[in-house]
């Protein structure tokens, strides 16, 4: 990377490694909308020059609120920086530029016999989008966040100087950037350390649960048993149907070809649904077919049991232009089960009940990251169509029951929490010694804003 930094003709660099390629930045979620961002990249990989626009890079847009949103702002595209550097197959240490996805990573070391350490819900993420974010995933108990297996990264700043860092070297940088949501700079490249596997397939089980307690019960019987635990929740039911689900628990199998997943969806939303489609009504029928479906044990491959919406491109189409807002929170066990109760019940009571509710237990291992999500404790992720000033106040009311049970919000996917969440779960003082002044986004002004 130093090399290309160097050299005599940073233009056709940047046509190389930052050309035009992204049809329209937004977030996954779709709101809140961006407003005049363009992918003009500025001439500054050479020499330090005053810079006109805020810059934030984005990968593949994964993100649902506004972290990877930039008003007013120059966004650059990290899609072209995708090459496989190195990688040692018998330690399963690889090296890869910032903008190879997960899907082509396993495609590549799946064959090998190595898997991700960690994966959030979407295989279509980036591997610089997984560090800035600090993706965690259905393992946390055993492997904690994808930050925890980062060896060594690369950061290049807007001053132009490329920046190696580790645990090791310059660490207070390393955990700046790690969960950083972007802001201390680019980052170009990264070492991590894989997985292990003999199998491409999982052994998985999917048990029905009645409530909260009979999650909480499953939840910490699976954590010694199982590497993986999740659990899915009816959003939408009340009385005695409420928080009933299905608990969804794996290993890796010993035994099944090394075969990685399609790259592709099957099958890709064609267009928006109209905004009329998703309402109580069918969001609650939903979540009953949903629970009442027939539940297998069995072993499958590592494709529908991690990324079981990856079938569907495009899938957040189904809640027409209007967009949704996915609510994901972290509740420390002190306050437990009771919160999470309230949480589901204020977005049943005052949304349209959550069309896909995801609920999971945290472990106690800590990333290194300072802006890192998660905590010892219990994350529920709940989904709604967004519906302007209802949905607004709705995030108000989960913000005060999150704030009130001492818990955190994910960057990743918030977009419109207050402000002060943040400030009381982060030292977000000390991590602004390390932001680049020329690296920011909407996340970022709107945590600020009232600061100022």
């Amino acid at each position: 990377m130093s090399d290309l930094i160097s050299s005599n003709n940073p233009s056709s660099f940047l046509k190389k490694f930052f050309g035009a390629g992204i049809e329209s930045f937004e977030s996954w979620g779709r709101y809140p909308k961006v407003q005049n961002q363009n992918e003009f990249i500025p001439y500054w990989l050479n020499e330090a020059i005053p810079y006109s626009s805020p810059l934030l890079a984005y990968g593949l847009g994964r993100s649902y609120g506004d972290c990877c949103l930039c008003d007013n702002g120059t966004i650059i595209s990290t899609r072209n920086i995708n090459r496989l550097i190195s990688f040692d197959k018998e330690d399963g240490i690889i090296e890869c530029d910032a903008g190879i996805s997960f899907s082509d990573l396993l495609e590549f070391i799946v064959p090998h016999g190595w898997f991700l350490p960690v994966t959030p819900g979407t295989r279509f993420v980036t591997l610089g989008g997984a560090i800035a974010n600090d993706v965690h995933g259905k393992n946390h108990h055993r492997e904690g966040t994808f930050g925890r297996h980062i060896i060594e990264l690369e950061l290049l700043r807007s001053d132009c100087k490329s920046l190696i860092l580790s645990a090791g070297n310059n660490p207070e940088f390393f955990n700046a950037t790690i969960g950083g949501i972007g802001l201390t700079g680019l980052i170009t490249k990264a070492k991590i350390k894989l997985k292990k596997i003999h199998s491409a397939f999982i052994d998985a089980e999917t048990i029905r649960f009645g409530n909260l307690n009979d999650f909480d019960k499953l939840s910490r019987e699976s954590d010694s048993t199982h590497e993986y635990t999740v659990a899915w929740l009816d959003g939408s039911s009340r009385g005695k149907s409420f928080g009933r689900g299905h608990f969804i628990r794996g290993n890796h199998s010993e035994e099944g070809a090394l075969v990685p997943g399609k790259k592709n969806p099957s099958i890709t939303i064609p267009c928006d649904f109209p905004e009329f489609f998703l309402n109580r009504l069918s969001i609650r029928a939903f979540n009953e077919t949903y629970f009442r479906k027939p539940l297998a044990n069995s072993k499958i491959h590592y494709s529908p049991f991690f990324y079981p919406l990856d079938v569907l491109g495009k899938w957040n189409r189904i809640y027409g232009k209007r967009g949704f807002f996915q609510y994901q929170c972290v509740i420390p066990e002190t306050a437990g089960i009771p919160a999470i109760h309230d949480l589901l019940e204020t977005g049943i009571k005052l949304g349209t009940g959550s069309f896909l509710t995801v609920l999971k237990h945290f472990g106690e291992l800590k990333s290194p990251g300072m802006l890192s999500f998660p905590m010892k404790g219990y994350t529920i992720t709940m989904d709604f169509p967004f519906e302007k000033l209802k949905s607004i106040e709705l995030i108000k009311r989960l913000d005060a029951i999150t704030r009130s049970a001492g818990g955190r919000v994910y960057t990743a996917k918030d977009a419109g929490s207050a402000d002060d969440l943040y400030y009381s779960s982060f030292n977000i003082e000390k991590f602004e010694k390390f932001i680049d002044p020329a690296f920011s986004s909407n996340l970022w002004r709107r945590v600020k804003r009232s600061r100022v």
